[in-house]
């Protein structure tokens, strides 16, 4: 029987091995002993707190967005402008953790997986909307509306795009590179827009 109150230990434990080993492989076609070994419990104890991989493999997609909000809301409340607040969210997407190797094999998995997973998909929904969101609330108080929505979609396609490329072993992109590149973009579409009225 596990200890009383190792509970949360136990299942961050998973999660965080879950990432690992999905990052390891680059697919979700790990097994659940595949996990529990990494987290160094028994498989028995893995099914315990998940019920299942598929349950596992969501938590650890959730655990994945929770950060992502947590470190964005974090970085907003310290910009000051919206300009500020816009490299606050470039930024924040290419966080160390965000940026990690087993996270980006994790979150291209997770892509992968929501062509068939109705549960997945709705996470990358998700996510695809927050970060559309937070770009888009400060452009508009710097642009007209239909500026601020095509720069959004632009950074939002740029910032996916590089963590694909990312993953591509041969021509990785580093955390700073991204950013800079992210930045230039947004600068110049920014140069040549008509201000907000």
């Amino acid at each position: 029987m596990p200890k009383v109150g190792m509970e949360p230990v136990r299942r961050k434990a998973l999660v965080d091995a879950a990432l690992r080993v999905i990052g390891d492989h680059g697919s979700l076609a790990v097994t659940m002993s595949d996990i529990a070994r990494q987290a160094g419990v028994s498989p028995a104890l893995a099914h315990h707190y998940f019920g299942s991989k598929e349950q596992l493999l969501i938590e650890t997609i959730r655990s994945l967005l929770r950060q992502l909000r947590s470190d964005t809301v974090a970085a907003l409340k310290a910009a000051r402008t919206p300009r500020a607040r816009l490299s606050a969210v470039i930024r924040v997407s290419f966080h160390a953790d965000q940026f990690a190797p087993e996270t980006i094999a994790a979150w291209l998995a997770f892509y992968a997986e929501a062509q068939r997973s109705e549960e997945t998909r709705r996470f990358l929904v998700i996510y695809a909307r927050r970060l559309r969101s937070n770009l888009l609330a400060n452009l508009k108080v710097l642009l007209p509306d239909d500026a601020a929505e095509r720069i959004a979609e632009g950074a939002a396609a740029m910032i996916d795009g590089l963590y694909i490329r990312q993953s591509l072993k041969s021509a990785p992109i580093g955390i700073e590179a991204s950013i800079a590149l992210t930045e230039d973009y947004l600068n110049a579409l920014l140069a040549t827009a008509s201000p907000s009225p």
